[in-house]
């Protein structure tokens, strides 16, 4: 058995097949973890949702801004945006099924040698708190008050972790460091608004999360995705691999075991 961990999907479908097919991926004997953004802006959406979805155990996924926004558009918060490509899913007869399958998958996932989120680990957290604050937020998407929460997580604020933080400005903390956050400034608080390269930053006080200190480290690798200006990063402790598919780039792919990369070049480039 294989552990395959693949970046941001975001309806690529047609490279997503052809990714598996090229890494000889077993939906009976690996396992895919998928770091987020099954949907939007690519244009199979819907398909990649049900296919994930099919692999049951084969598939272990954790929640992206895109994929907890769909969730709010589908409470009729927001119209479904031309651009997201997601109407599909909106209107496709499994909708309630898909829908009530994605708001219980996890914000982290844990193997025994790494764990997976969408953006990343706040560096104001132990892996500790980490995993108990996932825990918080999902326990409420999986309930009755999950539309409660996916109305009010939409704010930049709080941006800096205190565990005496309560109710929604808790919970929208621990949203966006687990689904939005890139960069942080020197007091690890997250900016929430710069998505370019760190190239681009030369003499600026943001900093990527990953190379902020942190007062205990994790011991486990982190992989990560949702930061496409980043193209993909390989560091100690920390590997991203979003690498843009939707945006013309790449769908990237690494089996754990060997630390192989397996990549397919967009084939249906994202035109807005």
């Amino acid at each position: 058995m294989s552990n395959y961990i693949i970046g941001d999907i975001q309806g690529c479908f047609d490279e997503l097949e052809l990714l598996l097919e090229k890494a000889k991926f077993s939906t009976s004997n690996d396992v895919l973890w998928v770091v987020g953004d099954l949907v939007a802006r690519g244009p199979k959406s819907l398909k990649t949702l049900r296919f994930i979805k099919s692999l049951g155990k084969s598939a272990r996924v954790v929640l992206g801004n895109h994929d907890l926004h769909l969730l709010s558009v589908s409470l009729g918060l927001f119209p479904a945006k031309k651009k997201d490509k997601t109407s599909a899913i909106l209107k496709a007869s499994d909708r309630d099924e898909l829908l009530t399958w994605l708001r219980h998958q996890p914000l982290l996932a844990e193997h025994d040698e790494f764990v997976i989120c969408h953006a990343g680990i706040s560096p104001q957290w132990t892996l500790s708190t980490a995993r108990k604050c996932a825990e918080e937020v999902e326990a409420i998407l999986r309930g009755d008050q999950w539309p409660w929460l996916v109305k009010n997580m939409y704010d930049n604020k709080p941006n800096l972790w205190s565990s005496r933080l309560e109710g929604i400005e808790r919970y929208r903390y621990i949203i966006n460091a687990f689904t939005r956050m890139r960069y942080c400034f020197p007091d690890a608080s997250l900016d929430m608004e710069c998505k370019r390269s760190p190239k681009e930053l030369v003499g600026s006080d943001l900093k990527p999360w990953f190379e902020l200190k942190r007062s205990k480290k994790i011991k486990k690798t982190i992989l990560f995705g949702h930061w496409a200006a980043l193209e993909g990063c390989n560091r100690k402790r920390v590997i991203g691999l979003d690498t843009g598919c939707v945006w013309g780039g790449r769908l990237t792919m690494i089996r754990w075991e060997d630390r192989k990369y397996f990549t397919q070049r967009s084939v249906t480039q994202f035109t807005g």
